[in-house]
């Protein structure tokens, strides 16, 4: 079922598209103006929408303008009593996605709806296929540490020089490795992901360098090592540090030479490939405990980027969720969610151990779990469930939270008058009447307490 936005200053052709749509099946929502419809495109996500152009406040082509800006991909019919070719071409022009005459006819009204609706899900298929198939994503935030690996990424990448990139599990230091291999001059050769602590210490040089065949007991046939199928690409190493001391010397000779020997042979093979390392280990202090050649050390970090923890830039937490939140809605084909302020601010409170990994899962379990709105309340509940009972069973009781009575008091009135507000719809005068005070009383504790109706939706 499609989800459609009917924007219409006459109620009446309202009505009669919402009927005629919901007859076939779609959710229809209606919006009386442009500026009504931003509103509700703000909240909701809609297969398509139908937009009349001439309407008060915001007309149909400027809110076809501020669309695109706002979400580009969502096909817009426009609809108009006044048209002209020279009408419809213009709204062609501004990214609309067809444009019918009123009153529409009905066959054609519904074969453009349904043909956008259509386009609209092998837009957003699209997109999620192309995620996942790449899996180069953007590098989110506008803190210091990810401005200057920004800057940093932009001078090194069409350079081949080596870089080693530090910090700890789950900051992204595979997503700088991929950007600087598609910012390279070797972006069109492939890019070979090699796990060293996920390989045992008996294949890793097999891994890495290849076999010929009866090398070992089980060296069936020849295999070519991961050097090889990175030519004129680049190779990724990630966890270094976990790579054993025989493996490290042949890594050594391999950067220094440019040539390979594979397990079991005597021919050396020339191999063109840039070397990118990544390690969450103090590669210095693993120097010292005899774990990590210092001269494999200097061949690596001509190049350091450091990638801070999530804790180290706060700042950037509010753009990363409402990034995952997006796309973890598409790629569940779920209806787009949104944060409310508080629920931002109550994420930049948690002490994130497991940094950006942690919190795309928290994010997906918020999608799944919260309503339409994820509020600081659903942040408490559900970003770490374990947690919040531990901490629930060390707060204070309500008793304890106060030195003074009259303390208690103000508490315990700005709680009731807030729920009687939510409860009213923030009607002032009805909520006055409701708890037997006079408005203009009521309007002093609402300045008194700073209550807003924002705080309140």
């Amino acid at each position: 079922m499609s989800r459609i936005l009917v924007v219409d200053d006459e109620k009446v052709i309202r009505s009669t598209l919402k009927e005629i749509l919901e007859y076939e099946g779609h959710k229809v929502d209606e919006a009386e103006d442009g500026q009504k419809a931003l509103d509700l495109v703000k909240e909701n996500s809609y297969d398509a929408i139908l937009c009349d152009i001439k309407m008060p406040k915001v007309d149909g082509m400027e809110f076809l303008g501020k669309m695109k800006q706002l979400e580009e991909d969502v096909p817009i019919i426009m609809i108009s009593g006044h048209g002209s070719i020279e009408t419809a071409v213009e709204a062609t022009k501004q990214g609309a996605y067809a444009f019918l005459q009123k009153p529409p006819d009905l066959n054609q009204l519904l074969v453009t709806v349904r043909n956008a609706c259509d386009k609209n899900s092998l837009v957003i298929e699209t997109k999620v296929l192309k995620r996942k198939v790449t899996k180069t994503r953007e590098i989110i935030g506008d803190s210091p540490g990810v401005k200057k690996i920004k800057d940093t990424i932009a001078k090194v990448a069409p350079t081949d020089a080596r870089v080693l990139i530090t910090g700890e599990n789950g900051t992204g230091k595979e997503l700088v490795a991929r950007w600087i291999h598609e910012q390279s001059n070797r972006s069109n050769g492939p890019l070979v992901e090699v796990n060293c602590a996920a390989i045992p210490s008996e294949l890793i040089e097999s891994e890495l360098f290849g076999h010929e065949k009866g090398s070992f007991t089980s060296a069936y046939k020849q295999k070519i090592g991961k050097f090889e199928q990175a030519t004129s690409g680049t190779l990724f190493l990630d966890e270094i540090g976990d790579m054993s001391l025989s493996a490290q010397a042949k890594v050594l000779r391999a950067l220094q030479e440019n040539k390979i020997t594979r397990v079991g042979g005597d021919k050396d093979f020339t191999v063109d490939v840039r070397v990118i390392a990544a390690t969450n280990k103090d590669l210095i202090r693993e120097i010292d405990y005899g774990n990590f050649r210092m001269d494999l050390y200097h061949r690596l970090s001509v190049i350091l980027i450091h990638v801070p923890t999530l804790n180290e830039r706060i700042d950037d937490i509010p753009l990363i969720s409402e990034k995952f939140l997006i796309e973890i809605c598409e790629d569940i084909g779920m209806s787009k969610k949104s944060f409310t302020p508080a629920a931002l601010q109550e994420l930049k409170k948690i002490k994130w151990t497991g940094n950006i990994r942690e919190l795309r899962n928290v994010i997906e379990r918020l999608v799944i779990l919260s309503g339409a709105k994820i509020t600081d309340t659903d942040v408490q509940m559900y970003a770490n469930p374990a947690h919040s009972k531990i901490e629930e069973s060390k707060k204070p009781t309500v008793y304890e939270m106060f030195d003074t009575l009259q303390d208690f008091k103000d508490f315990v009135e700005k709680k009731f008058i807030e729920e009687k507000l939510k409860k009213n719809g923030w009607n002032v005068a009805r909520t006055a009447q409701e708890i037997d005070i006079q408005r203009s009383h009521l309007y002093n504790k609402i300045d008194r307490y700073g209550l807003s109706r924002a705080d309140l939706d």
